[in-house]
Order: structure tokens, then sequence, then C-alpha cells
């Protein structure tokens, strides 16, 4: 049987901030379909075969491309200078959510009371994690933690990340940005999503956030497998 997902969701940003304004550059270039997604609608329909041969994963790519070349020739038109920008996307076929992923936001996979990071931050501090110069406490602390490796818009073209999950129902998928992450444990995620109720989960992790300074973006989408 097909699992659904439903959506909740919560943000709070600094108006006229650079990266506001290509967050919005990006989910307006992305939200409608544009290429083969408007002549292949049945991109979007449950596939029956394997997760292998669903079409997403090349629909989701091409819209994150898309929005970083769009971003990219804006920030170059106006002679912007500032951040690149953090970027997922999702999808879902069947049984199988597929992320795509630039950056470090984060998408978490909640099930049977335990959480995975699903994606991989791409910043300087995980790449010092990964080579075992640092510390786990020590990349929560770092001062660099601010510096990313891959970005929307930064270049005109990225490598982005695909990622499936197969669904099982009452899965939890929170995708959040790093004005969340950065502040809010994995473990407080976990606790503060399974003792809330659906609607409200985001708004308590975003209020969380602020308790503790709130002094970046602070976005949070957390999405619900359900059997159909």
């Amino acid at each position: 049987m097909d699992e659904d997902l439903g959506c909740s969701s919560s943000r709070t940003a600094w108006a006229g901030t650079p990266a506001r304004a290509a967050s919005r550059l990006a989910v307006e270039t992305m939200q409608p379909p544009s290429g083969t997604r408007r002549t292949e609608p049945d991109a979007f329909r449950p596939t029956e075969g394997p997760a292998e041969e669903s079409p997403l994963p090349d629909v989701l790519r091409e819209a994150v491309e898309e929005a970083c070349a769009v971003i990219f020739r804006t920030r170059r038109a106006i002679r912007a200078r500032g951040d690149g920008h953090h970027r997922h996307r999702r999808a879902r076929d069947g049984r199988t959510a597929y992320v795509a992923h630039v950056g470090d936001s984060r998408c978490y996979l909640l099930r049977d009371g335990r959480i995975y990071q699903v994606s991989e931050d791409h910043s300087l501090v995980n790449e010092q994690l990964k080579a075992g110069a640092i510390t786990e406490d020590e990349a929560r602390h770092s001062r660099f933690k601010n510096i990313i490796t891959r970005s929307v818009g930064f270049e005109q073209q990225v490598q982005v990340d695909l990622m499936g999950v197969e669904l099982e129902a009452d899965d939890r998928l929170v995708v959040c940005c790093d004005g969340l992450s950065n502040l809010v444990e994995d473990a407080e995620i976990l606790e503060i999503v399974q003792a809330s109720d659906f609607d409200l989960a985001p708004g308590r992790l975003v209020a969380l956030a602020n308790d503790r300074g709130g002094d970046d973006n602070i976005t949070v989408i957390v999405l619900r497998a359900v059997e159909r």
C-alpha cells in the first residue's frame, strides 16, 4: 500500500536579507513545472516499477540546477555580493520519498523512536569531522560552522545530492535550515516531534530555536507518511 505525505511547516525570517531574497527566488523557480516537467506530467504520478526507474530524481535534480543558474544570473546582473543559498526539494513516488539537497540545511527521518540524518552537510566543519580533524563537540561549537562548500547560486552549476527514502506508515521527515539545527539538538527534534500534535511541532521547534537566540532564519517542515 502506498504512503502519502501530510505536511506542516513554520518559519521565521529576517526581512530584506540576501539569503531571504535567494530563498524566494529558488522557490519561485522550482515551484512551477518547466522544461520536461511541463511536457511530462506523468513524472509526478506514482510509478509501478522499482524506485530506480522513477523519473522523479531527474526532475528534482533539474529543478535545483535550474534554480542555481537563475540565482547566479540574478546576482551577477545586480552585482550582488553575499552568501549562496541552501536548498532542499522533496517529492514522493509510491512508497519512496526523494530528496534533492545542496548546502547545510538538513533532512531527518524519524522512525520507531529514532532520528536519522538523511542529508549530508556540505560544510567545512563536516569535512573536518569526516577527516577526523575535529570531534563532534568541536564541530558543534566551531566558529567555521557557517562556511559551506556547496550552495545554490554561488556558481552557475552545482552538484546535487539525491536521496531516496522508503517510507513506512507514521514515518516523519523533518526538513530544516541550519537556523534550527545549530541551536536544537537532533534528540530534541525527535522528542518535540514525537510529543507534539502534528500541526504544532514545527512552531514548537522554531520557538525553541528563538528562545536560544534565534540569530538566523529558521524554517521547519514536518512531513508525515500515512497509508492510503
